[in-house]
Parts: structure tokens; C-alpha cells; sequence
């Protein structure tokens, strides 16, 4: 047996970052959709929540799974149970990238809260520039030029 505590938050965008979800009645049942998904996987879902052009999802998930099975699975699944519900959505995609960062369990409830307050948040922060902030506070490497892709 593995013991593991993967604790993982993973950012993705709507194709084009167009807001698809600007509902928030519908976004919040992509959420929790998103969430049932984890839990297929055998994961858990600590949190979901976005705005209308992306999401974030601070998930644990086993050892058994790589981060980038998931993320396949979550947007495949999703997507195509968006398009199912919602007609008005049938152009609705997901971008195919997506960014993860690691979470230690002692800062769970930080990233968990700055989840929660995503419309806050984009009420003065673009997509755009919170990714990129994201991905400089993770030290993590990109290229500008395909970073929307």
C-alpha cells in the first residue's frame, strides 16, 4: 500500500478564455460536476470555484493518478456533459493547457479561502494576469507565446 498526500491546485481556462459560464447558476453546477468527477477518480474535491472564463480546483488526488490523467478526464468528461445539458453551450470547450501547483496541507486553507473568492478576485485581476502570477509565484517557466493555447 502507498501513502500519499497529493494535495494539488490546478487552474484551466475556457477556450479562448470566452465566458462560457457566465450564468452562475450554471457555473455553480459545473462545479459541483467537476467535484463528482474527483470523486470518480477516487480523489477529493477540497474546492471548486471560478468565473466565467475558468476554473480553479483544489483537489487531493491518489497516487495511482498523474495530475495530467485528471485533468484529461475532468475536461473530457465535463465537456461533454456540458454540451449534453446545455444546448445554448454546444460551442463551450475547454483550453486544452491547464497550470497545477503542489499544496502543503498548512496552506490548504489559504488557497482553499483565495478559491472562494474568485469573483472578488476578477473584479480588479484579469485570467490572464492571475495565471501569470500564479505561474511566477510557482517559479514555473513559459513561453507568453503559448500560454493561451
Amino acid at each position: 500500500m502507498s501513502y500519499t498526500n497529493l494535495v494539488t491546485h490546478a487552474v484551466f481556462g475556457t477556450k479562448e478564455r470566452f465566458p462560457f459560464l457566465a450564468d452562475a447558476a450554471q457555473r455553480a453546477e459545473v462545479h459541483a460536476y467537476l467535484g463528482g468527477i474527483v470523486r470518480t477518480l477516487k480523489g477529493t474535491a477540497l474546492n471548486v470555484n471560478g468565473a466565467s472564463d475558468h476554473v480553479h480546483m483544489l483537489i487531493v488526488l491518489p497516487a495511482t493518478i498523474a495530475i495530467a490523467d485528471a485533468m484529461r478526464e475532468i475536461k473530457s468528461i465535463s465537456s461533454g456533459w456540458i454540451h449534453g445539458k446545455w444546448r445554448g453551450l454546444a460551442k463551450f470547450h475547454w483550453q486544452s493547457k491547464y497550470a497545477a501547483f503542489s499544496v502543503s496541507r498548512s496552506n490548504v486553507p489559504a488557497v482553499a479561502k483565495y478559491i472562494d473568492n474568485q469573483e472578488k478576485h476578477h473584479g480588479r485581476h484579469s485570467f490572464e494576469d492571475e495565471l501569470i502570477e500564479l505561474l511566477e509565484r510557482h517559479g514555473v517557466s513559459y513561453d507568453p507565446r503559448y500560454l493561451w493555447q
